[in-house]
């Protein structure tokens, strides 16, 4: 008996991814101020209800179902995506995409094929670009002094308090800037001085990128997730970003610059390691992270998205059954298939 373990249940298991956000909330919160705050709330609720309604019109328990807590986590993730100070209803738009469109109607937990929280950002981005590109620099809402009052009365009536202006709290995130710059002929070396970056990426972004590493990590510690897809991931957005600054430094950014930027580390180590839409082989796993790690280089570089994360994650859910299908490892006691 001491070789019988207790499965763990899916409540437990999104209690601890949920606990292992909690870093990256906090860092978030200290440069973003309370908007992220409004936005988590604002995806859960959304979640919670979009997620009874869907499992009492398919004739499920609503009570089992409901608590088992990947609504909450989609829509946390989701929130995190999204751009803190994003009007309420683009917020609740794409939480009802993920949950009622990419999670239910694909057949609820388990049967879905792409990333929910991922389809509803992408959708969000292709029908609002706007709108998600009001991205304000780490520090700008915290140096603004908008108060909890202030954030609530933007999110919902999208009018700020009169010595503010919008354009005075948002500018293009650092991938932006940096693709931007770059097309203008500006060198690298001369557009990380610009006030948007700060040591290795982002202003402030460093400190998010560690605080999902932390998170990770617990989940790593917790036997939550495995190595592949994360370590993959990242080492192959690495080693492409290392080969290309090596080839022009003046036209490619470090390897740091683009772990720290962006979604990379929410993407590596909470997005990438969804059990439901990932690969669930080792080989399998490694290939999936290194090919979403690919992506994300290709679409930041030459592509028409400064980020890529999401994309790269629903292009390779797509290819999951095959990567599947050719790394399933041999039956133990059978020799090698022969063609």
């Amino acid at each position: 008996m001491a070789f019988v373990s207790t499965p763990t249940s899916v409540s437990a298991v999104m209690l601890k991814v949920l606990f292992a956000l909690v870093p990256a909330i906090a860092v978030y919160q200290l440069y973003f101020g309370p908007a992220i705050l409004v936005s988590i709330v604002l995806a859960s609720v959304t979640a919670i209800v979009a997620e009874a309604l869907m499992l009492r019109l398919r004739g499920f328990p609503i009570r089992p179902f409901l608590l088992d807590g990947s609504a909450l986590v989609t829509a946390w993730l989701l929130a995190l995506s999204m751009p803190p100070l994003a009007p309420w209803w683009l917020i609740v738009l794409a939480t009802l995409f993920a949950i009622v469109v990419a999670k239910h109607l694909y057949g609820g937990l388990g049967n879905n094929l792409f990333n929910p929280a991922m389809v509803g950002y992408a959708v969000m981005l292709i029908s609002f670009p706007a709108q998600m590109t009001q991205w304000p620099t780490l520090t700008t809402l915290a140096q603004a002094h908008l108060s909890f009052a202030d954030t609530l009365h933007y999110i919902f009536s999208g009018t700020l308090p009169v010595s503010l202006k919008l354009d005075a709290l948002t500018m293009a995130t650092p991938l932006d800037t940096l693709r931007t710059q770059l097309l203008l002929g500006r060198g690298v070396s001369d557009i990380s001085n610009m006030p948007v970056f700060g040591y290795v990426g982002g202003k402030g972004g460093e400190f998010l990128a560690l605080a999902y590493l932390a998170g990770g990590a617990y989940l790593l510690q917790q036997r939550l997730i495995s190595w592949h897809i994360p370590v993959a991931f990242i080492a192959a957005l690495s080693l492409l970003a290392l080969g290309f600054h090596a080839y022009d430094a003046a036209r490619y950014a470090t390897p740091w610059f683009q772990l720290a930027s962006g979604g990379a580390m929410l993407g590596a180590f909470f997005i990438a390691t969804d059990p439901v839409t990932g690969a669930t082989t080792p080989k399998g796993k490694i290939i999936f992270g290194a090919g979403i790690g690919l992506l994300v280089f290709v679409i930041r570089t030459w592509g028409g998205y400064p980020d890529g994360v999401a994309f790269a994650v629903l292009i390779l859910n797509m290819c999951v059954p095959l990567i599947d299908a050719y790394t399933q490892p041999r039956v133990f006691g059978h020799g090698e298939r022969k063609s």
